[in-house]
């Protein structure tokens, strides 16, 4: 379980930059590869750009925008992998590119699985009862160490 007094999530970006983020897998090359705060969906991670000060895609210059659509495609392949080794039930990863809560440029890279429940397993994540994302049940542990690993593996393997 991340441990609710670091402020890291004040400054996910920065904290990252200075290796005080906990949920950080992977320095990419235009990111990082972070653990979700939330596992209701075990494998859910994010792309955070490791540009402070970046709110969305557009703001890089092109050169460096492909560069973090490359990292996108790597983790969400990660995550693909790694989540079909895990889980028979595994379905598909939806890439989201949002910014709609939080000011800095990021990508969620959203596993989907066949058990589900059926009135949200062809939505998107976001319709999820408020419970998944707030209720500690769901919130990244200990228990979630062998998919984070194996996300980073697979990381490793594509590099």
């Amino acid at each position: 379980m991340i441990d609710n007094t670091s402020d890291f999530r004040s400054d996910r970006i920065g904290s990252a930059l200075r290796g005080e983020n906990p949920t950080v897998m992977r320095r990419l090359d235009a990111g990082f590869a972070v653990i979700g705060d939330v596992q209701f969906l075990p494998g859910y991670s994010i792309l955070l750009a490791d540009e402070p000060g970046v709110e969305r895609l557009s703001d890089l210059p092109r050169p460096r925008r492909l560069v973090y659509l490359a990292d996108l495609d790597r983790l969400g392949e990660a995550v693909e992998r790694a989540c079909r080794a895990a889980d028979p039930a595994f379905r598909r990863v939806n890439l989201e590119i949002l910014g709609n809560k939080d000011p800095f440029l990021h990508a969620h890279v959203w596993p989907r699985f066949d058990w589900e429940p059926e009135n949200l397993v062809q939505k998107p994540v976001w319709l999820y009862p408020p419970d998944h994302w707030r209720n500690e049940r769901y919130a990244l542990a200990p228990q979630h160490d062998a998919i984070r690993a194996a996300i980073t593996a697979e990381l490793d393997a594509l590099g």
